[in-house]
């Protein structure tokens, strides 16, 4: 694909998960602003602890580390273009609507089903993973690796939450800066078909 041909798809990749999640977070936001962070853990009663805010930042060394592995993700952690800005806006409203929904959402649910603190975390990650197979958008290898990739983060993520005493706000973080980063590269290397089965496809 050509490289403004690959560009656009991306632009309006993140437009659109800007335009979707950015409308439920801003009327979340909008209605009840102090309730809205004091509901993501974002109070100093709720922030979790210090163990759970280092454990979140492991989490985003290593997921980062590892998806720097593919090119244009490492091309593109820190350049300043029109497509990182834009990745930056999308990390702030996919990253805190996804932490509400994956972790609040479906580990509170399975926890009022019963079941424990396991099956609340490999809930919470498979059905994660599960939503990033529309990354198979170009290619099922991308989709598949993007599955089982974020199923792990989701994981992660989940323990951070349960370790946190349930405050979103250190997961929320976390999110906002692995997607920051490692956007667009990671949707430029989707549209270029050079993701494969968990590595980088020639």
């Amino acid at each position: 694909m050509e490289k403004n041909s690959a560009e656009k798809e991306v632009q309006m990749i993140l437009l659109g998960l800007i335009l979707t999640s950015g409308s439920f977070v801003s009327w979340l936001l909008l209605k009840d602003p102090i309730g809205f962070f004091n509901y993501l853990g974002f109070n100093s009663q709720h922030i979790g602890g210090v163990f759970a805010w280092i454990l979140a930042g492991a989490v985003v060394l290593c997921y980062v580390y590892s998806a720097a592995k593919i090119t244009y993700v490492r091309q593109n952690l820190f350049k300043p273009t029109k497509l990182k800005y834009l990745s930056l806006v999308a990390a702030l409203f996919a990253g805190t609507l996804e932490e509400i929904v994956f972790r609040k959402w479906v580990i509170d649910y399975v926890e009022k089903l019963d079941y424990g603190i396991i099956m609340q975390v490999v809930a919470s990650g498979l059905t994660f993973g599960i939503i990033h197979l529309i990354w198979g958008f170009k290619n099922i290898k991308a989709g598949i690796n993007a599955a089982i990739s974020t199923a792990i983060l989701g994981m992660a993520l989940a323990i951070v939450y349960v370790l946190s005493g349930r405050s979103l706000a250190p997961c929320v973080v976390a999110h906002i800066i692995i997607t920051a980063l490692i956007e667009p590269g990671l949707l430029l290397a989707a549209a270029n078909n050079k993701i494969g089965y968990l590595k980088e496809q020639a």
